[in-house]
Protein backbone atom coordinates (compact mmCIF):
# COMPACT_ATOMS: atom_id res chain seq x y z
CA UNK A 1 0.00 0.00 0.00
CA UNK A 2 2.37 2.67 -1.40
CA UNK A 3 -0.13 5.55 -1.94
CA UNK A 4 -0.06 8.97 -4.08
CA UNK A 5 2.39 11.10 -3.34
CA UNK A 6 1.89 14.31 -5.77
CA UNK A 7 1.66 17.97 -4.99
CA UNK A 8 0.10 18.33 -8.41
CA UNK A 9 -2.62 15.73 -7.29
CA UNK A 10 -4.47 17.17 -4.93
CA UNK A 11 -7.20 15.38 -3.30
CA UNK A 12 -8.30 18.16 -0.47
CA UNK A 13 -9.02 21.63 0.00
CA UNK A 14 -5.66 22.70 1.63
CA UNK A 15 -3.25 20.62 -1.05
CA UNK A 16 -5.78 22.45 -3.62
CA UNK A 17 -4.99 25.69 -2.90
CA UNK A 18 -1.27 25.28 -3.24
CA UNK A 19 -1.44 23.58 -5.97
CA UNK A 20 -3.88 26.65 -7.63
CA UNK A 21 -0.48 28.83 -6.87
CA UNK A 22 1.76 26.51 -8.37
CA UNK A 23 -0.35 26.38 -11.42
CA UNK A 24 -0.62 30.42 -10.85
CA UNK A 25 3.25 31.04 -10.44
CA UNK A 26 4.34 28.12 -13.20
CA UNK A 27 1.87 29.65 -15.72
CA UNK A 28 2.64 33.45 -15.61
CA UNK A 29 6.22 32.41 -15.29
CA UNK A 30 6.61 30.41 -18.67
CA UNK A 31 4.07 33.31 -20.01
CA UNK A 32 7.05 35.62 -19.19
CA UNK A 33 10.20 33.16 -20.18
CA UNK A 34 8.72 32.98 -24.16
CA UNK A 35 7.86 36.67 -24.37
CA UNK A 36 11.35 37.47 -23.26
CA UNK A 37 12.63 34.58 -25.66
CA UNK A 38 10.03 36.38 -28.72
CA UNK A 39 11.97 39.58 -27.63
CA UNK A 40 15.04 38.29 -28.01
CA UNK A 41 14.51 37.02 -30.95
CA UNK A 42 13.07 39.83 -32.34
CA UNK A 43 15.97 41.82 -31.38
CA UNK A 44 18.60 39.70 -33.09
CA UNK A 45 16.62 39.46 -36.06
CA UNK A 46 16.52 43.65 -36.47
CA UNK A 47 20.01 43.95 -35.72
CA UNK A 48 20.66 41.89 -38.70
CA UNK A 49 18.78 43.71 -40.92
CA UNK A 50 20.23 46.74 -39.77
CA UNK A 51 24.13 45.26 -39.92
CA UNK A 52 22.46 43.86 -43.61
CA UNK A 53 21.77 48.05 -44.97
CA UNK A 54 25.20 48.69 -43.58
CA UNK A 55 23.98 50.81 -40.99
CA UNK A 56 24.47 50.51 -37.10
CA UNK A 57 20.87 49.81 -35.36
CA UNK A 58 20.30 53.23 -33.53
CA UNK A 59 17.92 54.47 -30.83
CA UNK A 60 14.31 54.50 -31.75
CA UNK A 61 11.09 55.77 -29.97
CA UNK A 62 9.42 52.34 -29.76
CA UNK A 63 12.59 50.74 -28.20
CA UNK A 64 11.93 53.12 -25.00
CA UNK A 65 8.19 52.72 -25.22
CA UNK A 66 9.18 48.64 -25.15
CA UNK A 67 11.04 48.84 -22.38
CA UNK A 68 8.44 51.37 -20.30
CA UNK A 69 5.53 49.10 -20.90
CA UNK A 70 7.57 45.81 -19.99
CA UNK A 71 8.31 47.34 -16.89
CA UNK A 72 5.10 48.40 -15.86
CA UNK A 73 3.82 44.69 -16.55
CA UNK A 74 7.14 43.14 -14.98
CA UNK A 75 5.44 45.34 -11.57
CA UNK A 76 1.86 44.38 -12.21
CA UNK A 77 2.87 40.70 -12.55
CA UNK A 78 4.98 40.79 -9.43
CA UNK A 79 2.04 42.55 -7.28
CA UNK A 80 -0.40 39.73 -8.74
CA UNK A 81 2.06 36.86 -7.71
CA UNK A 82 2.59 38.68 -4.55
CA UNK A 83 -1.11 38.64 -3.61
CA UNK A 84 -1.68 35.43 -4.69
CA UNK A 85 1.35 34.23 -2.26
CA UNK A 86 -0.44 36.13 0.36
CA UNK A 87 -3.80 34.89 0.04
CA UNK A 88 -2.79 31.23 -0.35
CA UNK A 89 -0.15 31.42 2.90
CA UNK A 90 -3.34 32.79 4.65
CA UNK A 91 -5.48 30.33 3.80
CA UNK A 92 -3.66 27.20 4.44
CA UNK A 93 -2.32 28.84 7.67
CA UNK A 94 -6.17 29.14 8.76
CA UNK A 95 -6.96 27.63 12.21
CA UNK A 96 -8.64 24.09 12.07
CA UNK A 97 -13.12 24.08 11.59
CA UNK A 98 -14.67 23.66 14.53
CA UNK A 99 -15.98 20.66 13.42
CA UNK A 100 -12.20 19.12 13.06
CA UNK A 101 -11.16 15.32 14.64
CA UNK A 102 -7.89 15.56 16.36
CA UNK A 103 -4.56 13.63 16.10
CA UNK A 104 -1.95 14.02 17.35
CA UNK A 105 1.26 13.22 15.47
CA UNK A 106 4.65 12.74 17.21
CA UNK A 107 8.32 12.70 15.22
CA UNK A 108 10.44 9.96 16.41
CA UNK A 109 13.83 9.09 14.78
CA UNK A 110 12.70 7.50 12.35
CA UNK A 111 8.59 6.51 12.62
CA UNK A 112 5.36 8.54 13.48
CA UNK A 113 3.57 7.91 16.74
CA UNK A 114 -0.33 8.96 15.99
CA UNK A 115 -2.77 9.48 19.10
CA UNK A 116 -5.90 9.93 18.56
CA UNK A 117 -7.71 12.32 20.91
CA UNK A 118 -10.97 12.20 21.93
CA UNK A 119 -12.91 13.90 25.68
CA UNK A 120 -13.75 10.85 26.60
CA UNK A 121 -10.91 8.46 27.67
CA UNK A 122 -11.62 5.32 27.03
CA UNK A 123 -12.51 6.52 22.72
CA UNK A 124 -8.85 7.69 22.75
CA UNK A 125 -5.79 5.27 20.75
CA UNK A 126 -2.56 4.88 20.08
CA UNK A 127 -1.16 3.74 16.37
CA UNK A 128 1.67 4.18 14.46
CA UNK A 129 2.95 5.22 10.69
CA UNK A 130 -0.90 5.04 9.46
CA UNK A 131 -3.44 7.30 9.96
CA UNK A 132 -7.21 6.64 8.83
CA UNK A 133 -9.19 9.43 8.56
CA UNK A 134 -13.01 9.78 7.28
CA UNK A 135 -13.42 11.45 4.05
CA UNK A 136 -14.77 15.38 3.86
CA UNK A 137 -14.36 15.91 8.00
CA UNK A 138 -11.44 18.34 8.29
CA UNK A 139 -8.62 16.60 10.43
CA UNK A 140 -6.47 19.05 13.46
CA UNK A 141 -3.28 17.38 13.67
CA UNK A 142 -1.57 18.63 16.77
CA UNK A 143 2.53 18.31 16.15
CA UNK A 144 5.54 17.98 18.04
CA UNK A 145 9.00 15.61 17.75
CA UNK A 146 10.40 13.39 20.28
CA UNK A 147 14.66 14.05 19.47
CA UNK A 148 15.32 16.05 16.37
CA UNK A 149 13.57 18.24 13.91
CA UNK A 150 10.91 16.77 11.87
CA UNK A 151 8.38 17.47 8.73
CA UNK A 152 5.31 16.16 8.53
CA UNK A 153 4.03 16.25 4.87
CA UNK A 154 1.54 14.21 2.72
CA UNK A 155 2.06 16.24 -0.62
CA UNK A 156 -1.87 15.35 -1.80
CA UNK A 157 -3.39 16.41 1.18
CA UNK A 158 -1.27 19.30 2.51
CA UNK A 159 2.03 21.52 2.39
CA UNK A 160 4.86 20.54 5.23
CA UNK A 161 4.83 21.19 8.87
CA UNK A 162 7.71 21.46 10.95
CA UNK A 163 8.04 19.70 14.29
CA UNK A 164 10.72 20.87 16.18
CA UNK A 165 11.41 19.68 19.66
CA UNK A 166 9.95 22.01 22.82
CA UNK A 167 7.75 23.63 20.00
CA UNK A 168 4.76 22.35 19.14
CA UNK A 169 2.59 23.81 16.38
CA UNK A 170 -0.94 22.44 14.54
CA UNK A 171 -2.47 22.10 11.26
CA UNK A 172 -5.14 20.59 9.43
CA UNK A 173 -6.30 18.94 6.64
CA UNK A 174 -8.85 16.83 4.77
CA UNK A 175 -9.18 14.53 1.93
CA UNK A 176 -12.50 15.08 -0.48
CA UNK A 177 -11.82 11.45 -1.74
CA UNK A 178 -11.16 7.80 -0.57
CA UNK A 179 -7.59 6.92 -0.91
CA UNK A 180 -4.40 5.88 0.43
CA UNK A 181 -1.84 8.77 0.25
CA UNK A 182 1.94 8.33 1.07
CA UNK A 183 3.01 10.38 3.43
CA UNK A 184 6.97 11.52 4.04
CA UNK A 185 9.48 13.54 6.70
CA UNK A 186 10.64 16.51 4.55
CA UNK A 187 13.25 18.16 6.85
CA UNK A 188 16.72 15.43 7.15
CA UNK A 189 16.41 14.00 10.84
CA UNK A 190 19.15 11.38 10.85
CA UNK A 191 20.60 8.14 8.73
CA UNK A 192 17.29 6.99 7.87
CA UNK A 193 15.99 10.26 6.97
CA UNK A 194 14.48 8.89 3.53
CA UNK A 195 12.65 5.64 5.51
CA UNK A 196 10.37 7.68 7.38
CA UNK A 197 7.37 7.49 5.66
CA UNK A 198 3.54 7.31 6.54
CA UNK A 199 -0.06 6.62 4.49
CA UNK A 200 -2.76 8.37 5.26
CA UNK A 201 -6.20 6.38 4.55
CA UNK A 202 -8.90 8.65 3.64
CA UNK A 203 -12.28 6.31 3.70
CA UNK A 204 -15.61 6.65 3.70
CA UNK A 205 -17.40 7.16 7.26
CA UNK A 206 -18.81 4.27 7.82
CA UNK A 207 -15.59 2.64 6.93
CA UNK A 208 -13.79 5.00 9.25
CA UNK A 209 -16.31 4.45 12.29
CA UNK A 210 -15.80 0.84 11.72
CA UNK A 211 -11.84 0.94 11.86
CA UNK A 212 -11.99 3.18 14.66
CA UNK A 213 -14.02 1.11 16.64
CA UNK A 214 -11.61 -1.75 16.13
CA UNK A 215 -8.66 0.24 17.01
CA UNK A 216 -10.48 1.13 20.54
CA UNK A 217 -11.10 -3.07 21.15
CA UNK A 218 -8.18 -5.18 23.02
CA UNK A 219 -6.51 -7.69 21.11
CA UNK A 220 -8.49 -11.16 22.38
CA UNK A 221 -6.43 -13.64 23.69
CA UNK A 222 -4.10 -15.98 21.83
CA UNK A 223 -6.82 -18.23 20.49
CA UNK A 224 -4.01 -21.32 19.54
CA UNK A 225 -1.79 -22.85 20.96
CA UNK A 226 1.08 -21.48 19.11
CA UNK A 227 -0.51 -17.96 19.48
CA UNK A 228 -0.24 -18.74 23.26
CA UNK A 229 3.75 -19.83 23.10
CA UNK A 230 4.15 -16.60 20.83
CA UNK A 231 2.80 -14.49 23.54
CA UNK A 232 4.74 -16.14 26.22
CA UNK A 233 8.00 -15.19 24.26
CA UNK A 234 7.01 -11.56 23.35
CA UNK A 235 6.45 -11.27 27.28
CA UNK A 236 9.54 -13.18 27.92
CA UNK A 237 11.81 -11.26 25.73
CA UNK A 238 13.02 -7.24 26.28
CA UNK A 239 9.94 -6.22 23.77
CA UNK A 240 7.64 -5.26 26.67
CA UNK A 241 10.31 -2.44 27.55
CA UNK A 242 9.90 -0.86 24.38
CA UNK A 243 6.55 -1.75 22.74
CA UNK A 244 2.67 -1.78 24.66
CA UNK A 245 0.22 -4.45 23.88
CA UNK A 246 -3.35 -3.70 25.23
CA UNK A 247 -4.31 -6.08 27.44
CA UNK A 248 -0.79 -7.44 28.14
CA UNK A 249 1.77 -6.41 30.44
CA UNK A 250 3.74 -5.04 27.94
CA UNK A 251 3.67 -1.28 28.54
CA UNK A 252 6.56 0.19 26.88
CA UNK A 253 6.45 3.86 25.56
CA UNK A 254 9.91 3.65 23.18
CA UNK A 255 8.53 2.02 20.08
CA UNK A 256 5.59 2.01 18.09
CA UNK A 257 2.50 0.76 19.85
CA UNK A 258 1.86 -2.92 18.57
CA UNK A 259 -1.72 -3.43 19.95
CA UNK A 260 -3.15 -3.38 15.71
CA UNK A 261 0.24 -4.51 14.71
CA UNK A 262 -1.37 -7.00 11.87
CA UNK A 263 -3.84 -4.16 11.01
CA UNK A 264 -1.37 -2.10 9.35
CA UNK A 265 0.05 -2.18 5.83
CA UNK A 266 3.82 -1.41 6.46
CA UNK A 267 6.55 -2.13 8.95
CA UNK A 268 9.07 -0.08 10.32
CA UNK A 269 7.79 3.55 9.00
CA UNK A 270 6.62 2.58 5.35
CA UNK A 271 9.99 0.52 4.89
CA UNK A 272 8.44 -3.03 4.48
CA UNK A 273 5.21 -4.21 3.40
CA UNK A 274 3.70 -6.09 6.37
CA UNK A 275 3.74 -9.80 5.66
CA UNK A 276 5.53 -12.78 7.43
CA UNK A 277 8.49 -12.58 6.02
CA UNK A 278 9.33 -9.21 6.22
CA UNK A 279 7.99 -9.35 9.86
CA UNK A 280 10.44 -12.44 10.78
CA UNK A 281 13.72 -10.67 9.20
CA UNK A 282 12.51 -7.23 11.21
CA UNK A 283 12.58 -9.02 14.47
CA UNK A 284 15.47 -11.04 13.60
CA UNK A 285 17.82 -8.96 12.10
CA UNK A 286 16.44 -4.80 12.44
CA UNK A 287 19.89 -3.00 11.31
CA UNK A 288 20.12 -4.72 8.19
CA UNK A 289 16.20 -4.11 6.93
CA UNK A 290 16.81 0.11 8.56
CA UNK A 291 20.68 0.82 9.95
CA UNK A 292 20.98 3.09 13.02
CA UNK A 293 17.32 2.20 14.21
CA UNK A 294 16.61 1.58 17.79
CA UNK A 295 15.26 -1.66 17.84
CA UNK A 296 18.28 -4.74 18.67
CA UNK A 297 18.44 -7.64 16.55
CA UNK A 298 16.98 -10.73 18.64
CA UNK A 299 17.74 -14.39 18.28
CA UNK A 300 15.39 -16.71 17.87
CA UNK A 301 15.03 -20.32 17.97
CA UNK A 302 13.17 -21.01 14.72
CA UNK A 303 9.79 -22.93 16.97
CA UNK A 304 10.18 -19.35 19.11
CA UNK A 305 10.53 -17.39 15.74
CA UNK A 306 7.19 -19.13 14.45
CA UNK A 307 5.21 -19.17 17.42
CA UNK A 308 5.84 -15.32 18.03
CA UNK A 309 4.91 -14.72 14.33
CA UNK A 310 1.77 -16.01 14.50
CA UNK A 311 0.88 -13.84 17.48
CA UNK A 312 1.60 -10.58 16.50
CA UNK A 313 -0.07 -12.13 13.28
CA UNK A 314 -3.44 -12.34 15.73
CA UNK A 315 -2.82 -8.46 17.05
CA UNK A 316 -5.74 -6.93 14.73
Amino acid sequence: MRGLHSALDAAGPQAGRIEDLWWIFFSVCTVVFLLVLTALLAAVLHSRREKERHRLPGPERNLTRAVGGATAVTVILLLGLLIASVTTGRAVGSPAPSNSLTLEVVGHQWWWEIHYEDPLPSRRFTTANEIHIPVGLPIRIKTRSSDVIHSFWVPSLHGKRDLIPGYPTETWLQADRPGVFRGQCAEFCGAQHANMALVVVAEPPAEFAAWRSAQLQTPPPPATALQQRGQAVFLAMPCPACHTIAGTSAGGRIGPDLTHLASRSTLAAGTLPNTTGHLAGWILDPQTQKPGNQMPAIALQADDLQALLAYLESLR
